[in-house]
Parts: C-alpha cells; sequence; structure tokens
C-alpha cells in the first residue's frame, strides 16, 4: 500500500512545475523494493499522469553482452549506469509531450524473465497527453562519485570482479554522461530514502516472494543468495545515495518496514 501523504507529495511537485505548454516530468527514486513504482503508478493513475520506468528501458541483452565483452564483464548484468536505453527513455518522454488528444504513444515494456526487451507488440500505449509524466528508477537523481569514493571496493563482488576497479569507473563516467536524463532532465525528483542498504535484500526478497505467490520466509536460501549476489550490483551508488550523493526536491524517509517516518523538502520537513 502507499502511504497516503505521498499521492499529495507527488502532487505538488506537479504543480510547482506545471506552466502552459509545458508537461512536467517528476522522478520517483529509491532503492530496489522501496515502493517507487507502486507509488509512481499509484500517483500517475490519480492525476492523469503518464508512468515509465526506469526498468522498461534495459538495454537489450545483445548490447549489454557487447558491453561486457568490449568493456567488462558485469556490464552483462542490467541495472547500474549503462545499462539502460537513455535515448529510447528520450524520446518515449518527447513523444508523449507533443502527443495529440486521439494519439496514443508507445510505452517500452522490459521481460525480466527473458531479460530482454520485449517486442513492440507487447509494449503498453498511453493515450493523449498526459498531465505529467512520471518515471521511477533507482538511479535517478544519483550524482557521480568522486576519483577517491571509488578506490576502495564496497562488497564481495568489487573485490573479487572489480578488483581494478574498471567496471565501477565506467559506470560511473557513465552516470557522469547520463546526468541531462537521469538529473537535470527532471523538474523535481521524489526520493524514497531507506534507513541502510542493510534493508534492501529483505526488501527485494518481499518482491519476490509476492511475484511468486508466497510467504518471504518461503524463499529457499540459494534465491536469498542469488538475489544478495544481484544487489551488490547496486550497493555502491545506493549508498553514495543514501550518504547524500541524490538531487531530490523531497525525501521521504523510510523505516525498515517501508513506513514514512518523515517527509522533507527544499523548504525543510513537512511532517
Amino acid at each position: 500500500m502507499t502511504d497516503p501523504r505521498l499521492i499529495p507529495a507527488v502532487e505538488r511537485l506537479i504543480e510547482a512545475a506545471e506552466r502552459p505548454g509545458h508537461v512536467p516530468l517528476i522522478g520517483i527514486s529509491g532503492a530496489q523494493g522501496s515502493g517507487k513504482t507502486t507509488l509512481a503508478r499509484a500517483a500517475a493513475q490519480a492525476q492523469g499522469c503518464a508512468h515509465l520506468s526506469l526498468d522498461d528501458v534495459y538495454l537489450t541483452r545483445a548490447e549489454r553482452e557487447r558491453m561486457a565483452r568490449e568493456i567488462h564483464p558485469l556490464f552483462a548484468t542490467r541495472g547500474p549506469p549503462g545499462t539502460h536505453d537513455l535515448a529510447l527513455m528520450a524520446s518515449t518522454i518527447a513523444a508523449l509531450r507533443v502527443a495529440g488528444p486521439d494519439q496514443t504513444t508507445a510505452l517500452p515494456v522490459f521481460d525480466k524473465l527473458a531479460d530482454d526487451r520485449a517486442p513492440r507488440s507487447q509494449w503498453r500505449g498511453f493515450k493523449g497527453r498526459p498531465r505529467a509524466i512520471l518515471v521511477d528508477g533507482w538511479l535517478i537523481g544519483a550524482t557521480p562519485q568522486d576519483a577517491d569514493g571509488l578506490a576502495a571496493p564496497v562488497n564481495a563482488l568489487e573485490r573479487t570482479r572489480d578488483a581494478d576497479s574498471v567496471w565501477r569507473r565506467a559506470a560511473n563516467a557513465r552516470l557522469t554522461e547520463a546526468q541531462a536524463v537521469l538529473n537535470t532532465g527532471f523538474d523535481a525528483v521524489l526520493f524514497l530514502k531507506a534507513p541502510g542498504f542493510e534493508v534492501v535484500l529483505d526488501w527485494r526478497c518481499e518482491q519476490e516472494a509476492g511475484l511468486r505467490g508466497v510467504d518471504p520466509s518461503a524463499l529457499a536460501k540459494e534465491d536469498r543468495a542469488d538475489m544478495a549476489r544481484f544487489i551488490a550490483h547496486f550497493e555502491r551508488i545506493t549508498g553514495h545515495m543514501l550518504a547524500g550523493g541524490v538531487r531530490a526536491a523531497t525525501v521521504v524517509r523510510l523505516d525498515r518496514a517501508r513506513r514514512v517516518m518523515g517527509v522533507d523538502t527544499n523548504g525543510g520537513p513537512e511532517r
């Protein structure tokens, strides 16, 4: 469920960005399992907005495999900077902003089971020109790290598979290049702030259990270990964002149970 304070928080960001002829672009950011997609969908439905997810504009599997061969093997895993088709996202946003009342804009879909982009015949459609465009994604608003911050590995994945720091430096460079889309391209960003990275594995396991229709305690140890290996790809930048490496107009502080502990804006706490 979405906390009843959060949809009005998104509404305020839309209202602040509205002006004649402009369709506001609002980002909803947060760690894996923080509820950003749920919030974006609920707010879009409540306010007549189009909803996109950064998860639906991953590069194709073939494109990521090419990056893995040419740059570093870890780029085969979707999610980190460099593995998204930001040109596709930008063109979709541009199409929504100029759509006529009877025009349907195709919204990309990524098939996570196949680990590849779904065929265009399976993409969703949005009819008309939206009041605003809401985009959820864990990277939205993230700022790049400086060279000193990249030096030491943050987990076993980086120690064993990126000992020379090629992957994390390349990902950071791509985050720098992507700022026009992932940061400054947005009118405003709302950040769902986890209490710490240590909760992300539990949140991700809860998501997976929900998809399977089982209790999280029913997940096998092997499944939990697989998810721990997967989220290790996100630990560096997620930790950087939690430590302040994110540009957001609104920061929603969550506890371990994803309850809202406070909503902070540029003007100070709302509650």
